[in-house]
């Protein structure tokens, strides 16, 4: 860890020149697959245009828009994830004063796991941004559906001890009641 003398979740930290995070991503969609390899293929065909108009070298235009074709695609699949930013819920982020606390519920007898999260008092979400319509498992205003079989609690209880601020707490909310998920650093 590159910063040892703070305390853990106290700032975002890096490793390795990547800041550390949590994702949960969407499953695999042959629609975000067949967008992944049009930007491609369209960034090559516009490199060789360059390359044969304007003389340019076309392995310049390739380079310099792989990064980008590269974030639009693993932002395009993030159903939920924290970082230094914040939280982001699909393409909603949330920044970390006005986060409260995480909100994991599993649907019964269903394929996904909701993670949510409730807001600070007089939080407000984003202007333009629309909340997902309400689930009758998820007490908390901001969620989204991730599939179950990706979603590993421990993990996001482990990464929110190191990285998110310590003020997040993550609520696991049970038929039965509400219950924090303990976090150990």
């Amino acid at each position: 860890m590159s910063h040892g003398n703070r305390a853990p979740g106290s700032q975002p930290t890096r490793r390795g020149a990547r800041w550390e995070r949590y994702r949960v991503a969407h499953p695999f969609s042959a629609q975000d697959l067949a967008g992944l390899w049009g930007l491609i293929v369209g960034v090559v065909a516009l490199a060789l245009l360059l390359g044969w108009a304007l003389e340019m070298r076309g392995g310049t235009v390739i380079v310099l828009a792989i990064p980008f074709i590269i974030s639009w695609y693993e932002k395009r699949r993030t159903a939920f994830q924290f970082d230094a930013a914040g939280a982001r819920f699909g393409e909603l982020l949330l920044p970390w004063p006005d986060v409260t606390q995480f909100v994991v519920a599993t649907v019964p007898d269903g394929e996904h796991t909701l993670i949510g999260a409730r807001l600070r008092p007089g939080a407000a979400l984003p202007p333009g941004a629309n909340g997902p319509a309400p689930h009758p498992a998820m007490p908390a205003p901001v969620h989204v559906a991730v599939p179950r079989a990706k979603f590993d609690l421990d993990k996001m209880v482990r990464k929110a001890g190191k990285y998110a601020p310590q003020h997040i707490q993550i609520v696991v909310a049970e038929p039965s009641g509400e219950r924090v998920a303990s976090r150990t650093n």
